[in-house]
């Protein structure tokens, strides 16, 4: 009962911006701004009225780092290994190029906007993986600072609003095959709904390859939080002046919650697991998800995501950018197009 009176209040609170948001989110056509991005909105305006209130703080960490956990393994349950060489060998080439113009591209324009390396790595792993889910694994492996992730989250999705509209048209212009403009609506747009808004405006074929393309491109999470965890281990090992900072401690780096994940996928690759069951969790996943996006934005003060200054957004703007250059290109030279 305790422990009830100690979360439940954070909880609801999270599962009612969840719902509030989704239930924006489904006027909006091709839910083009997804659930997500609302709660994380809705609880940036509110925060002024909960911040410093002890009744939420306990339920709204439990949503913004286990319950996000939990949302990322119940993903894995969607995904199959199959499904890395059902889209052949061309799109592994190309998100190999589009994933190092993302993270390279970022870490030097980063340098260059003097901004701070979780913040920049944030911006680089939306763009380059899979938008607000990328970020939301990896902040909790670095330590990013909530304000950091909601700027991440800011940067990419407001690229993907403008990229829904102007990709089927680009792709009409440039004479684009079906297959040609899923894989690279697949590897160089973020997040899965704009994803499916952008596929499925150009014609029902590439929606669904550009579909199984973004599935595929979210498998890289799991490398790319692996290498975010050892990257922030030997920082902070570099800053307290440890003598052992060359030897790395994988019990504590590895983000275990990793492997609750990849046994998900495990067992969707079995086959064993209906597809209405996987629909069901896939369903729950995202709930989740938005619901650790509001806790994070309740968490988020304005004032402080205001100061972060107009950097990050044009780092965010600059790298979308770019990965959609390297897609195209890549294509265009294997003769995909």
């Amino acid at each position: 009962m305790v422990l009830v009176k100690k979360f439940a209040p954070g909880l609801a609170l999270a599962a009612l911006l969840a719902a509030i948001a989704n239930y924006i989110s489904g006027f909006i056509p091709y839910r083009l701004i997804s659930g997500g991005v609302f709660a994380l909105l809705l609880g940036m305006a509110i925060n002024p009225l909960v911040s410093g209130k002890e009744i939420f703080a306990s339920g709204i960490k439990l949503v913004s780092k286990q319950v996000l956990r939990l949302a990322i393994i119940l993903m894995g349950l969607t995904l199959s290994f199959t499904q890395v060489l059902s889209v052949g060998k061309y799109s592994i080439i190309v998100m190999c190029f589009t994933l190092f113009a993302a993270f390279f591209g970022g870490y030097w324009l980063g340098r260059l906007f003097g901004m701070n390396w979780k913040l920049s790595g944030l911006i680089s792993a939306g763009t380059g993986i899979c938008g607000g889910s990328a970020v939301a694994a990896i902040a909790p492996t670095i330590d990013a600072d909530d304000c950091d992730v909601a700027y991440a989250i800011s940067a990419t999705f407001i690229f993907d609003i403008i990229m829904v509209v102007l990709f089927p048209i680009m792709g009409r212009y440039f004479g684009m095959s079906d297959m040609g403009f899923g894989l690279w609506t697949g590897t160089a747009v973020n997040d899965t709904s704009s994803v499916v808004a952008a596929g499925y405006a150009f014609s029902d074929t590439a929606g669904s390859f550009s579909i199984i393309v973004k599935l595929t491109r979210t498998l890289s999470i799991i490398p790319t939080v692996l290498v975010f965890s050892f990257i922030n281990e030997r920082i902070n090992a570099k800053k307290t002046g440890s003598r052992e900072k060359r030897k790395i401690n994988i019990r504590k780096i590895f983000p275990y919650f990793i492997l609750l994940f990849l046994l998900m996928v495990a067992v969707r690759s079995t086959g064993i697991v209906p597809d209405t069951v996987s629909k069901t969790v896939s369903v729950f996943s995202k709930f989740f998800m938005v619901m650790a996006l509001g806790a994070i934005g309740l968490k988020t003060n304005f004032n402080e995501l205001a100061a972060s200054g107009f950097r990050p957004m044009l780092h965010g703007f600059l790298i979308s950018t770019l990965v959609v250059v390297v897609s195209y290109t890549v294509q265009l030279f294997m003769g995909q197009i």
